[in-house]
């Protein structure tokens, strides 16, 4: 079964192709994108808003493990 639907991939192609052009802006700040990784989470977030499958963001669970073992041990 696929992860991400088809308009998922739309909008991630689309921002690619934007970013490429240089065209494609950020939120806010309306800076424009230049990073590889910022064009496909800009479409992934898109795709979100739009009820397309997308799953779910990452949290900081990856991280907890870590920051657990480095902790002070009496």
């Amino acid at each position: 079964m696929a992860k991400y639907s088809r308009g998922a991939r739309r909008k991630v192609k689309r921002a690619m192709h934007e970013r490429r052009k240089g065209t494609l802006r950020s939120g806010r700040s309306g800076r424009k994108v230049k990073s590889r990784k910022q064009a496909i989470a800009i479409g992934l977030s898109e795709a979100r808003r739009s009820g397309a499958k997308v799953p779910k963001k990452k949290s900081g669970a990856r991280n907890s493990s870590s920051r657990k073992r480095s902790g002070k041990s009496k």
